[in-house]
């Protein structure tokens, strides 16, 4: 059992390594990812910039994600630890979405199997289905009730009920106090929210992913287009 345990945590540290060090070189737009404890591979911090033209727009959200021993066999966990009001995020801040459901049949979720976890996914996987979440809301099986029919007023009025995006927009301006304590300059243009970041030479900050499991041949130019459309914001009418 310990043998088959420590099979589990070099096969998951391995692979959070290759991660890390993948989304620190070409990082998905609108997040800023980082360890808790450079010690403890298994906890990281994802600060989520609100998109553009969004109701998130400003935004600075804080979250966590824990990855279980046996990850990617098993999906990690994701928490937001800023305030957030939303039909699919718990009051304590857990994200309900499919993509971090375990891979198990259950006919009563509504969900389809190809829906859930599978090892193939990964943490760019994950951002992107949550800011995905954020803007498009899953009205079907809510984790937060009032959210949820609030959100469902705001969309059939085409607007005119203002309830769901006012409580949206106050949390927004609640964080730009935690954003300067940071020491966070929050994107609020296009420009800004797909200016891609790159990884510090290992001299400027830690050298924990520049171990004997990469050669200096590894670490290419991460060059690409943004990801956000200015017209395909998943965001309706306002």
């Amino acid at each position: 059992m310990a043998q088959h345990n420590s099979t589990h945590v070099a096969s998951s540290q391995k692979a959070l390594m290759l991660e890390m060090k993948s989304l620190q070189e070409e990082p998905v737009e609108g997040f800023k990812i980082t360890l808790v404890d450079e010690a403890d591979l298994y906890i990281w911090e994802v600060a989520i910039f609100g998109p553009p033209n969004t109701h998130y727009e400003g935004g600075y959200f804080k979250s966590r994600v824990k990855f279980p021993i046996d990850y990617p066999y098993s999906p990690p966990a994701f928490r937001f630890l800023t305030k957030m009001w939303h039909p699919n995020i718990y009051e304590n801040g857990d994200v309900c979405i499919s993509i971090l459901h375990p891979p198990v049949d259950d006919p009563q979720s509504g969900e389809l199997p190809s829906e859930r976890w599978n090892p193939t996914q990964n943490v760019r996987t994950i951002l992107l289905s949550v800011i995905s979440l954020l803007n498009e809301p899953n009205t079907f099986s809510p984790a937060n009730v009032d959210a949820s029919v609030m959100y469902r007023k705001w969309r059939e009025s085409k607007g005119k009920d203002r309830e769901y995006v006012e409580i949206i927009r106050k949390q927004v301006l609640a964080t730009k106090a935690e954003a300067e304590r940071d020491g966070v300059k929050v994107p609020t243009t296009l420009a800004e929210y797909c200016i891609r970041t790159r990884v510090p030479a290992p001299d400027e900050g830690s050298d924990l992913f520049y171990d004997y499991y990469y050669d200096d041949d590894d670490v290419e130019d991460g060059d690409g287009d943004c990801c956000y459309d200015e017209d395909d914001s998943g965001n309706e009418e306002s």
